[in-house]
């Protein structure tokens, strides 16, 4: 099922309701940046603090959302009976800002502190999510792109300037 803006709207109020820190994490972050919707979307990548994972979980089990698959100190996705998903990604925040993220393979990523700066907008709700820039660095290592990511690197870099780096552009 396609998760739509007004599902992301409803499930980042909730999260807002119950005091969650969330950051929009691809293809809809990178829609919030540009201000629209540019493709349909089946998920929403979530960037939440590990301290909040359980308040995520429970605020929102309250609308039919449960653990399907992963690991909630890693990477976890959680499934409504309508077949709308959440893709959460616990960080821990160090003493410089940056967000490190446990993979499942058991490696950390560090999502710099700086990318957690990004502003964006979906419908009329202000969100907060990843820059253009730490979109860019994220999605161009640890696995194989598909289109989708192909369009939404284009799109960054053709919107904000964004260096392309590899597989998107020249290395």
């Amino acid at each position: 099922m396609a998760m739509t803006a007004a599902d992301v709207v409803e499930i980042l109020d909730r999260l807002d309701g119950a005091g969650i820190d969330a950051w929009l994490d691809g293809g809809w972050a990178v829609d919030a940046l540009l201000g629209e919707q540019t493709r349909p979307h089946d998920d929403l990548d979530l960037i939440v603090r590990v301290d909040s994972v359980t308040a995520m979980r429970d605020a929102l089990a309250e609308a039919g959302f449960r653990l399907v698959r992963g690991e909630p100190i890693s990477d976890f996705v959680l499934r409504d009976r309508h077949g709308r998903e959440v893709d959460a990604h616990p960080v821990m925040f160090d003493q410089t800002g940056d967000g490190i993220y446990r993979m499942e393979s058991g490696e950390d990523w560090r999502y710099p502190a700086e990318g957690f700066g990004g502003r964006g907008r979906i419908e009329r709700r202000e969100v907060r999510c990843l820059t253009a820039d730490v979109q860019m660095l994220c999605h161009s290592v640890g696995y194989e792109p598909a289109e989708t990511d192909f369009h939404d690197m284009r799109l960054l870099n053709a919107h904000f300037g964004t260096r392309l780096l590899p597989p998107y552009g020249p290395s």
